[in-house]
């Protein structure tokens, strides 16, 4: 049965939010329901055809033709491929299939690696494949939960998945988990009765549920409020879809050096043309200079490289439980400067944990964390004696509904606690729980703040053990005014510290005082004149291994800031725990600021404490505002619009919600914050080792393109032919680049700050480097393409200087590991790829220029044996060159240090 609703915004949109200030009676005539018959099938097929099923939209999937089409989107690749089409359009098309298939591969590897499509919006769909509970016409029905519209009454009971966003109508001893929406880390106790305020936070509508939040106690009824993408959960897919994925800054250096390639080549390739024709070539032979020179600026290999280089180190930290699901995210960790992290499941277990009892004035202090048994018990640092806490552990077994097993709960994370507190003090529970039988209870509610429960062993006493909120219970307690004051103020003194505290207290009974409480439906008349056994303080803890992690992200010039649904309290002690410096702000705060205030105070803030998924993309973007690189780590469905906005996402494997997974760029497969800084360690090696075999390649580039500029300046040839410079570049340099890439860390990479992501992956003391470096490499092939056409034989002289060439990049190779190291060192012998692949290039050219079959395709000749001692001599020189340079700057290196050394002995003295 349905009357006509009075909330002109249905249905279904999201217009009318506080349906949480309402009473019951408001909320179903603005829906349109009697509540104790719910929806007639008429009205409800028809509130599905005008709001649709409860499903999030889907986006439509991104052509595979366009993902493949991308790759060709570069500088570079158009330099290339232009060079190609010229070198067909004269004749020479075995050149321009190699360029072409240079290209091709380039994009296939490519299109492997990022032919991932983003799947969160259907992992969210998937999410809500399940059946719901409902009434209609006033009887019972299962329903698919995606036939749930707005104005449908669901029933709820423990363990049940929320399939829509409600009101709730009925509520008894109700509590959701609501973690992974909202970062609460405990269950949130529910109740029918009206919410005061339209602003109060999400986590704060006691009287909603939501999609994809769990029961875990309790049973009550709701109407459906909102469906589908009206949900909450549908605000977070919106913001998913709505995020756009912004480049790498390795991606952004890499294409900013592409175009500055680009326009080198260009100016070089007029400059040749002009040159050829000046000196009366003809115009096919000036095309075949400058295709020639625009293969040798264009680093071929350069992408390939990159793609291999971050494909071993995905590798790598996958073996170190760190999956990476975009290549490039490795390198981002690298250059990350900020680590917004949330709370719960991800600097904390989540898993509630009793970490100190007081009774009677002794304080004692709980080890270990979790739901394992494995802990002390100490008061002064000393354990206590078995059996010391029996008067309050026992209680606390009888009087708690969780059971765990190997470390696993069933039940309420904090009945998890203090189960896990009685083993820890050597209380067997199952045998207590055999030897005294519960006989009655008085069941947790929100109203009440605490329950109780009696027991009854062979004795024939019955035991009242009552635990709750320290405020009721110790107002049930016969207690001397000095004894009340200390139990509140130490309680106060726990709270202060972040935990949660409950009261546990106890009385015995005879069986027919019981008895008549039982029959007069008052058992509660025995909750009174209690004896107050303790106080216990819960709290999630920190992971044991995150402080360590937070110091070496700190020595690692990172800061690491904690973002939580949780309240603020929680968090700041939390953070002091953690050593997480910064003042703590909570989400109303944060609305009060506009975007250049939250951009100028967010340095100064170390928690963000009862925030909602909008204000995490918010903080987000401030930060990147600010010009730092972020990184996000979460494991709920709050989550994933933030690790999506963030400039890497980190999502916990285990406790992580799948919407988390999908939305993240990396998942900790051991959900350990420590092993983030394994991560930004292995990220910072991997950009070095990039940018080591950046100044490997591109001194091949210079050194191709002063050979060629210096050969025509002095009227001679074109010394290298082009299929010999794309043999250079991609067959010669590849394999030793991609050496260099898996070069191991350094042993300082993570005692200094993270690189400036604005700065050039070239600046000018390494361009300068370069530019020396292709200078000794021009003067050396252009002097032996010179001594080996000497005599006429032009052939001779190709081939001398290609071999040269070839050889200047074996030591180059070799040199560009380090810029300020001696070759002649242990370090040098570390990598032994390198030297394989060394080996594999010397085998190549001997091999090119040796044998005769090979002759004709790569334009070479045999060489005799004084011919290749004069290329290799030639080719040293430039070992002898770069380790006076490095001499010379170890030299200043060291005058600096005794400079300011004795700067600072002078300004001691003056002090002292």
């Amino acid at each position: 049965m349905t009357t006509e609703p009075t909330d002109p915004a249905l249905p279904g949109s999201r217009a009318q939010r506080d349906y949480h200030t309402l009473d019951v009676d408001q909320v179903a005539a603005a829906l349109g329901v009697v509540l104790d018959r719910g929806l007639d099938d008429g009205e409800a097929a028809g509130r599905l055809a005008d709001v649709g099923p409860n499903r999030l939209d889907e986006a439509p999937p991104r052509s595979k033709l366009l993902v493949f089409v991308d790759q060709f989107r570069s500088l570079l690749i158009v330099v290339l491929a232009a060079a190609a089409a010229v070198a067909a359009l004269i004749g020479h098309v075995t050149d321009a299939l190699i360029v072409l298939f240079v290209l091709l591969l380039n994009a296939v590897l490519g299109y492997i690696q990022e032919n991932r499509a983003a799947s969160s919006m259907e992992t969210l769909r998937r999410m809500l494949a399940w059946h719901t509970r409902v009434r209609r016409d006033g009887a019972v029905r299962e329903i698919d939960t995606t036939d749930v519209v707005p104005g449908d009454v669901v029933l709820l009971d423990a363990g049940d998945k929320v399939p829509a966003d409600g009101r709730l109508v009925s509520a008894t001893n109700l509590a959701v988990d609501e973690s992974t929406l909202t970062g609460e880390s405990e269950p949130v106790d529910k109740s029918a009765d009206a919410v005061s305020g339209p602003e109060a936070a999400l986590g704060d509508r006691t009287s909603m549920v939501h999609m994809n939040t769990v029961v875990t106690r309790g049973r009550g009824e709701m109407v459906v409020t909102a469906t589908g993408m009206d949900t909450e959960m549908g605000a977070i897919a919106g913001m998913l879809s709505s995020v756009e994925p912004e480049s790498t800054p390795l991606q952004r250096q890499l294409d900013h050096l592409g175009r500055r390639l680009a326009a080198v080549a260009g100016i070089a390739v007029v400059v040749v043309m002009g040159l050829s024709l000046a000196l009366g070539d003809t115009i096919g032979n000036a095309m075949i200079d400058a295709i020639a020179l625009a293969i040798a600026a264009v680093p071929e290999g350069l992408p390939a490289v990159v793609t291999v280089t971050l494909a071993v180190g995905v590798s790598q930290m996958a073996k170190r439980r760190a999956i990476l699901r975009r290549l490039a995210s490795v390198e981002t960790l690298g250059a990350t400067t900020v680590i917004c992290s949330d709370k719960t499941g991800t600097l904390t277990m989540n898993q509630m944990t009793a970490v100190h009892v007081w009774r009677n004035g002794l304080d004692v202090t709980v080890t270990g964390a979790g739901y394992s048994s494995a802990g002390e018990l100490l008061a002064g640092g000393a354990p206590l004696e078995s059996g010391t806490l029996d008067p309050v552990l026992v209680p606390l077994a009888l009087c708690s509904e969780a059971v765990v097993r190997d470390g696993e709960l069933v039940g309420e994370p904090t009945d998890g606690a203090l189960v896990t507190l009685a083993a820890k003090g050597g209380v067997d529970v199952d045998a207590v729980r055999s030897e005294y039988r519960r006989i009655a209870e008085i069941p947790f509610e929100s109203a009440a703040k605490y329950m109780a429960t009696f027991t009854q062993d062979d004795g024939g006493a019955v035991l009242v053990a009552a635990k709750g909120a320290p405020d009721v219970l110790v107002e049930r307690c016969d207690l001397e005014p000095p004894a009340l004051q200390a139990a509140l103020a130490h309680t106060e003194a726990l709270a202060g510290d972040g935990l949660r505290v409950l009261a546990v207290a106890t009385q015995s009974v005879d069986q027919a005082t019981f008895d008549t409480a039982l029959a007069a439906g008052d058992l509660g008349s025995l909750v009174r004149g209690l004896h107050l056994e303790a106080l216990v303080g819960v709290v999630d803890p920190p992971r044991p291994e995150v402080r360590d992690a937070i110091r070496l992200c700190r020595s690692a010039g990172i800061d690491v800031k904690m973002i939580t649904g949780d309240h603020a309290l929680t968090a700041a002690a939390i953070a002091a725990d953690l050593d997480i410096r910064g003042s703590v702000v909570t989400g109303a705060e944060l609305d009060a600021l506009d975007d250049a205030e939250l951009e100028a105070a967010i340095p100064g803030i170390g928690v963000c404490a009862r925030v909602r998924p909008q204000h995490k993309v918010r903080l987000v973007r401030a930060l990147k505002d600010r010009g730092e690189v972020v990184a996000m780590t979460g494991d709920g469905v709050n989550d994933a619009p933030a690790l999506k906005a963030a400039d890497i996402g980190v999502a916990m494997g285990i406790t992580g919600t799948e919407v988390t997974k999908e939305a993240a760029d990396m998942v900790l497969a051991d959900d350990d914050f420590a092993t983030i800084v394994g991560a930004v360690k292995r990220g910072r090696t991997i950009y070095d080792n990039i940018l080591t075999f950046v100044r490997f390649q591109l001194a091949t580039n210079f050194g191709a393109i002063g050979t060629i500029l210096l050969a025509r300046l002095l009227r001679m040839p074109t010394p290298l032919e082009p299929i010999q410079i794309l043999l250079v570049n991609l067959i010669m340099d590849g394999p030793p680049a991609i050496a260099l890439g898996v070069d191991p860390p350094r042993p300082n990479a993570m005692s200094l700050p993270p690189r400036d992501p604005q700065a050039a992956i070239l600046d000018a003391p390494r361009i300068t480097r370069l530019l020396w470096v292709g200078f000794v490499m021009m003067v050396g092939t252009v002097s032996m393409f010179a001594w080996g056409r000497s005599d006429g034989n032009e052939e001779q002289g190709v081939t001398l200087a290609f071999a040269t060439f070839v050889l200047f990049q074996v030591a180059n190779a070799l040199l560009s590991r380090t810029e300020r190291r001696s070759v002649f060192g242990r370090h040098t012998l570390t990598n032994r790829y390198l030297w394989i692949a060394l080996a594999a290039v010397i085998a190549l050219l001997v091999v090119v220029v040796s044998v005769p079959a090979l002759h004709g395709l790569f334009k070479t000749t045999s060489l005799s044996a004084p011919q290749w001692a004069a290329a290799v001599l030639t080719a040293s020189t430039l070992v002898w060159l770069e380790e006076l340079r490095k001499l010379w700057l170890r030299a200043v290196d060291a005058a600096a240090t005794r400079k300011s050394a004795s700067a600072a002995d002078a300004v001691a003295e003056i002090d002292g």
